[in-house]
């Protein structure tokens, strides 16, 4: 009990004393102060942030953080941290066994040194404090500085009500993920130098969202590509990151290695375009592929932290009507120039379906449906329709949903599960299970236009000898007829029609407006093609597909004729 006595007084005399160096605090107002630490190396952790639980008289407190208990949790950690305390700066946290196991490695595993740690400006009523990181990796000789900005956010622990960091591993590092690591070394994958399809290096100064790509790449074809590792400090992904095909990535470069090279499909023209594009929206991504082939020729992200264009899994909305409609048109329960019911409402397995602002097309035809969006045109048809028709519809002609896919880094295939009753008749219309992204939609479109699956790739098969996915089955002649009819009417006379103006007439298109819980505005996607060029994009929270989406494929697909 003496050792406890000892130090809550130490704490209370000096909190901020760091190798003769006071920490500064400004206290005035509301306002989470600047201020610095400088740590005079690592310190013997005295597990002075040791908490006992609440006895059962004790009150939980509750309420908004006030500035003070921001600023003052915030200060605890970060001084514990920079002093090379890692239990005393894991036990300000809601997490004491990740964020020590972390925070030890941080010196241990990624060998960095000289850490400063300066804290930003902050209201500190969400809680939110933002940071700056400097440090040196130094390894066997070797060093070089390491920079960059993070956050931590301050919360109430719910056992007892006190103000703890919301232990996250972005916290440490921004690129983390929770159980990813950091560790400096040789890097047992040797760096390899990317080329476009001209032969001319891929850089993300050139190109920014291409670092989730050239980290894809490094990780399939480094130990074959003929490089030599060299000695990196590298975020090593866990276990979670790795289900999520996430590739490890390098921070700092301490010693070059030799790099192997890798040839790619994509255009130094389109990607340049579409890192443009996806640059003017927040959270947009794009994909563009040749139908004949299957090559990818662009892929971009306003997110530079994960692959959406790849990888991601959303709801594609009305995109989905495409398949939806080949399968419909094959069972000869929808033509394109038959009348075709869209009533304003349609109930099936206990849900009642809306179209959009509850329109109706009173004697219409499937095509003019399909060109407006109808919901209700597809909900009707459920009834006649087994369980599991889409799923097969999209595995058979279009290639989605097997989970086989090689393009030559981590993707997604897109996932269409057997569902019943109302997620059966939600999924005809891009909802229910049915999850998507950028590339699996350029591929639905690009099947549109070549009459057959070809996956897409990023790299030759030629290169590895890889298999490439396969279709079982084409389309018959006259389904694949009104397919085309339906998408050049949509970017002729219907939803697409804005966006596509002037790009025909060899094109077809399709928008799709995505409902997610918890969002004001719908995900907007759009599918399209235009010569022998496919594409599709998606703005998140962004709205009707049309009006964001659209924009950006219709500019790739004008950049590429």
């Amino acid at each position: 009990m003496g050792k406890r006595r000892r130090v809550a007084e130490q704490r209370r005399t000096n909190p901020a004393v760091l190798g003769g160096v006071i920490a500064v605090v400004a206290v005035g107002g509301a306002g989470f102060g600047a201020y610095a630490l400088w740590g005079g190396g690592p310190a013997p952790d005295d597990g002075k942030g040791t908490q006992s639980a609440p006895r059962h008289h004790d009150t939980v407190k509750t309420g908004p953080l006030t500035a003070a208990e921001v600023r003052t949790t915030a200060e605890r950690f970060l001084t514990a941290w920079q002093q090379g305390r890692p239990a005393g700066a894991a036990a300000a946290t809601n997490d004491s066994a990740a964020a020590t196991a972390l925070l030890t490695g941080y010196t241990r595993d990624a060998h960095l040194e000289q850490v400063t740690l300066t804290a930003g400006t902050g209201t500190g009523t969400d809680g939110k404090v933002p940071f700056s990181v400097r440090a040196t990796v130094a390894y066997k000789g070797l060093t070089k500085p390491l920079a960059y900005d993070s956050a931590l956010t301050v919360v109430r622990r719910a056992t007892d009500g006190k103000p703890v960091v919301d232990w996250h591993a972005s916290v440490v590092h921004p690129d983390l993920k929770d159980g990813d690591t950091l560790v400096t070394g040789a890097s047992g994958t040797p760096p390899v130098k990317a080329l476009d399809r001209d032969g001319d290096e891929l850089t993300t100064a050139d190109y920014p969202s291409l670092g989730t790509v050239l980290d894809g790449l490094r990780e399939k074809y480094g130990k074959t590509a003929g490089g030599k590792a060299g000695v990196e400090l590298r975020v090593i992904r866990g276990k979670a990151s790795q289900k999520a095909e996430l590739s490890d990535k390098t921070l700092v470069e301490l010693s070059k290695g030799t790099p192997g090279t890798v040839r790619t499909t994509l255009s130094p023209t389109l990607q340049a375009v579409a890192e443009k594009q996806v640059a003017k929206r927040q959270r947009a991504s794009v994909v563009v592929v040749r139908p004949s082939t299957g090559e990818i020729l662009a892929v971009a992200n306003t997110d530079h932290g994960f692959n959406t264009a790849f990888q991601g899994s959303l709801a594609p909305g009305s995109t989905m009507k495409v398949i939806t409609s080949s399968l419909l048109i094959d069972k000869h329960l929808a033509s394109a120039d038959k009348q075709h019911p869209c009533p304003k409402t349609f109930t099936y397995g206990g849900w009642k379906f809306h179209n959009d602002n509850d329109f109706e097309i009173k004697n219409g035809t499937f095509k003019a449906s399909f060109a407006r969006s109808c919901n209700t045109a597809f909900i009707s048809q459920a009834p006649k329709l087994g369980n599991a028709d889409l799923t097969r519809q999209a595995q058979q002609v279009f290639g989605l949903s097997m989970n086989n896919w090689a393009i030559g880094v981590p993707s997604f295939d897109g996932a269409v599960p057997v569902q019943s009753a109302a997620q059966m008749a939600a999924s005809l219309i891009g909802q229910g299970g049915v999850r998507m992204n950028p590339l699996n939609m350029a591929s639905v479109a690009a099947t549109v236009k070549a009459g057959s699956f070809h996956q897409p790739y990023l790299v030759s098969p030629k290169t590895d000898g890889r298999t490439l996915a396969t279709a079982s089955r084409t389309l018959s002649a006259s389904t694949l007829s009104q397919l085309r009819e339906l998408m050049k009417f949509t970017a002729d006379y219907g939803t697409a029609a804005e966006a596509m103006s002037g790009l025909g007439p060899d094109y077809g298109a399709k928008t799709g407006s995505a409902e997610v819980d918890s969002q004001k505005k719908p995900n907007g996607w759009f599918t399209a093609y235009r010569g022998d060029l496919a594409a599709a994009g998606v703005v998140q929270r962004g709205g009707h597909g049309g009006d964001t989406a659209g924009p950006i494929v219709a500019t790739l697909l004008k950049t590429g004729s």
